[in-house]
């Protein structure tokens, strides 16, 4: 069986179908008849990521190697059906979601950490270790991997890597392109390529591992990678405050670095995330309060005590309340709870959430959190607002019902009236949720024609068949 369909390079080509009976015979032969999927029952739960938006594929496919994976590229090549790579399937975009069916390549059986160097301060790992076991198995021997997303328990490297993934010690740290040093990729046509290497300085060739970084899986799969590490901070320590308004709490973030010192974290939560957590678990927090900050501190316990009392004199100049400073690991955790509970506590608010993720220059978060309140109330929409006040990120989430089709329609021009106020105010539309099919119709709202066309050259050029996560990012 054949059929014509479109690509997200604009062209259109004849597929044959994943579940042709010579089609599977050959994956089954590649990957061992085990390792292929067809099942409709067990290959629903990969039609979908965190949107909950299902695509069923037509066969899911757990390889071992990386050349396992090249004959699947070839294979899809020469029949002309698709392929998605699949990682934890933790993402708010739909970058996993094999939306045109075909096959999804899971990377679950590729889970092993071949290697710490505690020396030369790398990791060499395959993509599908999840980020919390990488974190624990290089903290076990005193050294660190930064990168934190929400989903860390849940999400795999290579999904991390694939998407660009941020968290809260992004304001330190930065995000997870800072810490590849070099990767084992397979292309969308089928080459096992290497990009980088073991050192922290390599200017040789083009910058092809910062190009897969954040390609959201496009350009190519990835089968290792070599990560750079930090020796572990000796110490952490975490302040809470409440603010009686955003603009007083998101003042205090330049004052840190004023008084020289650099938090590991600011997360910020406005009013209506404080009612939703309080509502729902009774922490105490002051109901007059319009934001809340929590900022952590890490480094030699020197280092900390006397951050810690910097930042807690600088909340409470800055008109900062109720104040609690950790003294133990237990405190901050309890502290962090209050964060940790926002998601479930909005779900009684919708049984439909819009989780989008926008980035402004940190200065001008309260603009984009009032302007943000204000379309949600001019759309009738309950939003909150919270996280990364460090760097801008602001996670956004508009809630309705997912029968009511006006409230849905209401949602979703609440999100693009959003997107237009943070490039308004100087910022884009996503800072580490990626594009994927979700954000795909507003991409041209934050890049201009030519530079989209650019980036549809390099994908016509490494994908010229679209084989490798097609309909997504470009419409």
């Amino acid at each position: 069986m054949s059929r014509s369909i479109g690509i997200n390079t604009g062209k259109t080509r004849e597929r044959t179908s994943a579940s042709d009976e010579s089609v599977l015979a050959h994956l089954r032969e590649i990957v061992g008849a085990e390792h292929v999927v067809v099942d409709p029952e067990k290959v629903e739960p990969y039609a979908q990521d965190a949107v909950k938006e299902k695509f069923p594929p037509e066969a899911v496919l757990f390889p071992r190697t990386a050349l396992e994976i090249a004959e699947i590229l070839k294979l899809a090549n020469e029949a002309r059906f698709p392929v998605t790579a699949r990682g934890g399937g933790v993402g708010y975009s739909g970058g996993a979601v094999p939306i045109e069916g075909g096959v999804v390549i899971g990377t679950d059986r590729m889970n092993e950490i071949k290697e710490i160097n505690a020396d030369d301060l790398n990791v060499v790992t395959e993509p599908g270790v999840r980020t919390y076991a990488l974190q624990q198995a290089v903290e076990a021997i005193g050294l660190f991997y930064p990168p934190d997303p929400a989903s860390y328990k849940e999400s795999f490297i290579g999904g991390n890597i694939a998407e660009n993934a941020g968290g809260i010690r992004s304001a330190k740290y930065g995000v997870t392109k800072h810490y590849v040093l070099g990767l084992e990729v397979v292309t969308p046509t089928g080459e096992i390529i290497r990009t980088g290497g073991r050192t922290s300085k390599n200017v040789v060739g083009f910058d092809l591992t910062g190009l897969i970084c954040g390609s959201e899986g496009m350009l190519g799969i990835i089968t290792e990678a070599t990560l750079r590490l930090l020796p572990l901070p000796e110490a952490t320590r975490t302040v809470r405050a409440t603010f009686r308004t955003m603009r007083e709490a998101c003042a205090c973030v330049a004052r840190f670095s004023r008084a020289r010192v650099t938090p590991v974290a600011i997360e910020v939560l406005d009013r209506n995330s404080i009612a939703a957590v309080e509502s729902q678990y009774a922490f105490g927090l002051a109901k007059d309060a319009g934001a809340l900050l929590l900022v952590s501190v890490d480094g030699s316990a020197e280092e900390v005590g006397r951050a810690s009392r910097v930042v807690e004199e600088i909340l409470r100049e800055g008109g900062g309340y109720d104040l609690v400073r950790a003294a133990t690991k237990e405190d901050e955790d309890r502290l962090w709870d209050v964060r940790r509970a926002l998601s479930p506590a909005i779900k009684k608010f919708g049984t439909l959430k819009f989780n989008e993720d926008v980035v402004v220059p940190r200065s001008r978060v309260p603009e984009l959190i009032e302007q943000v309140e204000e379309i949600g109330r001019r759309h009738e929409t309950f939003v909150v607002n919270f996280g990364h006040a460090g760097d801008g990120n602001i996670h956004v989430n508009f809630m309705c019902d997912r029968e009511n089709r006006e409230a849905v329609r209401q949602a979703r021009e609440a999100v693009r009236e959003t997107f237009a106020v943070a490039i308004e105010l100087g910022g884009t539309i996503s800072g580490e949720h990626g594009i994927g099919y979700v954000k795909a119709p507003y991409l041209d709202m934050a890049i201009d024609a030519p530079t989209v066309e650019t980036m549809k050259r390099i994908k016509r050029a490494l994908d010229p068949n679209g084989i490798l996560n097609p309909g997504k990012m470009f419409v």
